[in-house]
């Protein structure tokens, strides 16, 4: 029986498909080379809302994107000193690295001063960026942080109406529907830290409040998200999470008019972080409000639960939703040959009916780079992986900056181990990153032979997505099931399936051998059928991809041998004679 899942995203606001570059301003636009471990920002540098220039968006905007998330704008914790600006005094105690997490939110009505040339004019320089990205035709993504404060969380620009997060709490309370906080009442903060770090001052917070992943002790660990605190939507955790949402939580209140604040400012999208940890109820009453008043706006959830996932999708609430552990983890586990390729089928079937709603990728800043020494080891070894995350349905895709040039993510950065990853908490600059901006230039002449290869692939492939109706738009027909027993087909390694919008027919081929493969693919009556395509008797294979090889003729639907480079693919039209 042939397996098929079916495609067709209805609430596509762009009518294509949607690929987002990711990128962290504080790093990708930092030239500055001295990379010292643990080094502050007089130090190290940080990049600028004003390194994001014309040129580099019209160069992302030329390589086929359509969005850019910016992480890392909201103003957040850290151990450089702004008091001079009149902003608060901050604690390094509660502080991870020197640059801070992004997600360690101190005022949800301003932007990060690491990232403004003016410190007194960074809403401005900010504001000029949102111009600039949608002068290059991108559209641009914030981050929504919902779930927690920075444990020093106070804000300064906030409307004059609006009153802060915890202001009028009854901390005697550990819960009370009232409160934005949830409190350990009679007990200081102790952090559990296996070292003390340097403090210019002595942070104290009596009552402590509960941790941001759901630690409810005045005694979390290095483990725990011990920089963030706990916002409570009106789930009493220590009963059983009873729900008390009528009235309405504060905090909802609070969180939807932060939301409109950013709308308002030019936002498109808001990707919602840890968004399952924040009651469903209020997504339901939330996002309509926001949508109804700025139409088109997306909400992207990073969630992990599928067991959930269709609850967010439903009721017009989020419009994508993150597959880490779908379609990225089984893409990893084959690519670093734990699994058959066959499994990829298995996992584009559990979530059958909303893959179109998934966003794919390989790389985001919480992932290992694919080139790093605990995954791929070079980027070209992710050429296949890539191919079936954008080729397999409608849906969105997402690469993090400098995935595109094999980056390799092994600087031991500080607090920031040599883990694989590029640091969100240290001031760094990103090599390959830095050699792509060329002090301003954004060209290729500091980039290796090998990492404008790749980087031309991914250009190319995105390009491809783009300009073929059947990739962008069309219907996708899983060929596995019909390949298992043919002897000319390795389905522990290969993987096939078809696209079309009922005008062309295409066919992607991945390869996630090391070595290049020889193999036949048999198409079924059954998926012409399906896809409304009429077999004659003569036809041409034409690789789009490698644009370099030749068209293949065949006769009678049985396609000619196709050679399949190691770790890459190959995206054929299938035209009829």
């Amino acid at each position: 029986m042939d397996v098929i899942v079916k495609s067709g995203n209805s609430i596509d606001i762009m009518n294509q498909k949607l690929f987002i570059y990711q990128l962290l301003p504080r790093l990708f636009g930092n030239r500055i080379t001295a990379n010292k471990k643990n080094g502050t920002i007089e130090e190290n540098g940080s990049g600028k809302f004003n390194d994001i220039s014309d040129k580099v968006l019209y160069a992302i905007k030329a390589n086929g994107y359509t969005h850019i998330w910016y992480i890392g704008i909201l103003a957040h914790a850290s151990v450089t000193n702004y008091t001079d600006y009149g902003l608060p005094e901050e604690y390094p105690e509660i502080i991870k690295g020197k640059a801070g997490s992004p997600y360690a939110v101190r005022d949800y009505y301003d932007v990060d001063p690491d990232l403004a040339v003016n410190v007194q004019e960074r809403m401005a320089e900010f504001e000029a960026l949102i111009r600039r990205t949608h002068a290059a035709g991108l559209k641009m993504i914030i981050d929504n942080i919902p779930n927690h404060v920075a444990r020093n969380y106070r804000s300064l620009n906030k409307p004059q109406e609006t009153k802060d997060f915890g202001e009028g709490d009854n901390n005697s309370l550990a819960f009370s529907q009232k409160n934005n906080y949830y409190y350990i009442p009679g007990q200081s903060l102790e952090i559990q830290t296996s070292h003390k770090k340097e403090t210019h001052s002595s942070y104290r917070e009596f009552p402590a409040k509960a941790t941001g992943n759901d630690c409810f002790s005045h005694r979390p660990t290095q483990f725990d998200w011990y920089e963030t605190v706990k916002l409570n939507y009106g789930v009493d955790y220590l009963r059983g999470k009873q729900e008390h949402f009528d009235p309405i939580p504060d905090t909802w209140i609070k969180m939807k008019d932060i939301l409109l604040y950013w709308a308002e400012k030019g936002i498109d999208g808001f990707r919602c972080d840890m968004a399952e940890m924040v009651p469903l109820a209020f997504w339901r009453w939330a996002i309509p409000q926001v949508k109804q008043k700025f139409t088109g706006i997306l909400f992207l959830a990073e969630i992990y639960n599928p067991s959930a996932y269709r609850n967010f999708l439903a009721d017009n609430v989020f419009d994508y939703l993150y597959d880490k552990v779908g379609l990225y983890d089984i893409l990893r586990d084959v690519s670093c040959g734990y699994k058959p390729s066959s499994d990829i089928t298995f996992v584009l079937n559990s979530v059958g009916d909303i893959q179109h709603r998934m966003l794919n990728f390989m790389e985001n800043h919480d992932e290992q780079r694919l080139a790093s020494d605990f995954f791929l080891k070079t980027g070209s070894r992710g050429m296949a992986a890539m191919i079936v995350s954008c080729c397999v349905n409608t849906n969105p895709v997402m690469v993090y900056a400098g995935q595109e040039f094999g980056e390799k993510g092994m600087d031991e950065e500080g607090f920031s181990g040599r883990d694989g990853r590029t640091t969100i908490f240290d001031y760094w600059s990103v090599d390959t990153l830095r050699r792509w901006n060329n002090d301003g230039r954004w060209n290729d002449i500091l980039l290796s032979d090998r990492e404008k290869e790749l980087a031309q692939f991914y250009k190319w492939l995105i390009t491809l997505c783009n300009n073929e109706p059947a990739l962008a738009k069309g219907l996708f027909y899983d060929l596995m099931p019909a390949n298992y027993g043919n002897p000319e087909f390795d389905s522990t390694r290969l993987f096939a399936f078809l696209r079309s919008d009922k005008r062309d027919l295409i066919l992607i081929v991945a390869n996630f051998d090391d070595k290049a493969q020889d193999c036949t693919v048999i198409i079924p009556q059954h998926a012409f059928d399906f896809l409304g395509a009429v077999p004659t008797a003569k036809g041409i294979l034409q690789p789009l991809l490698q644009r370099e090889s030749e068209s293949l003729p065949f006769h009678h639907t049985t396609l000619p041998i196709i050679s399949v480079n190691s770790c890459s693919g190959e995206i054929y039209k299938i035209t009829f004679l």
